[in-house]
């Protein structure tokens, strides 16, 4: 079995993450942060999730925890408590988008983490980091509407893109629906960080 830990305290968020990730972990389960934001928006927030996060304590049986929130809060002080592998989803999708050297960019609708995830990207990311990309308008209105949060995201692509980028990640847990859902209008490759993660997690089980 693997944990899905969801560091926002959107149990919705959670069942749709994990019905994502269902074709790659069948074996999964979701944990949701029992206090917080719904949506994770400033450092502060993310310090906050951090320490549940860490503090949190897997089911018998575990054999690895994804941390399903694009600052990877907490992955880090959980793995040291952990014998089992433990992933951050935004870690995970810097080491994909960069593989191979690739300049990369994140696409994401959180200006106030922009610091945050510019330091985890540069940290994580074997390729040439191009920085943020953001949405025009407010996290909570485009989540409250699909189309307009797809068209947001997609114009950030396309300038990261111009920019330079060669893969773009869609930055945040709670923006998996709609990175599948721009995969195939996009000008350059899309990395989906809950696919990345998963993907990563599963290869080293096999290993071993």
């Amino acid at each position: 079995m693997i944990l899905l830990a969801n560091p926002n305290s959107t149990t919705a968020t959670t069942r749709a993450m994990c019905a994502i990730l269902a074709p790659v972990l069948p074996h999964l389960r979701g944990w949701t942060a029992p206090e917080g934001p719904g949506v994770i928006e400033t450092p502060a927030q993310l310090d906050a999730a951090a320490r549940l996060v860490a503090a949190l304590t897997p089911p018998q049986g575990c054999r690895g925890v994804i941390v399903a929130a694009f600052g990877d809060p907490g992955a880090q002080d959980l793995a040291a408590r952990l014998t089992v592998p433990v992933l951050g989803i935004g870690a995970a999708a810097a080491g994909a988008a960069g593989a191979g050297g690739r300049a990369f960019a994140v696409a994401t609708t959180t200006p106030a983490l922009a610091d945050r995830i510019d330091a985890l990207m540069t940290a994580a990311g074997p390729g040439r980091y191009l920085g943020c990309f953001l949405t025009d308008g407010t996290m909570r209105d485009l989540l409250a509407d699909p189309p307009a949060l797809d068209a947001a995201l997609l114009a950030a692509v396309r300038r990261a893109a111009k920019a330079g980028a060669q893969a773009v990640i869609i930055g945040g847990g709670p923006l998996a629906e709609a990175a599948l859902r721009l995969s195939p209008r996009s000008p350059v490759p899309l990395v989906q960080p809950l696919q990345a993660a998963a993907r990563l997690l599963q290869a080293r089980l096999d290993a071993g």
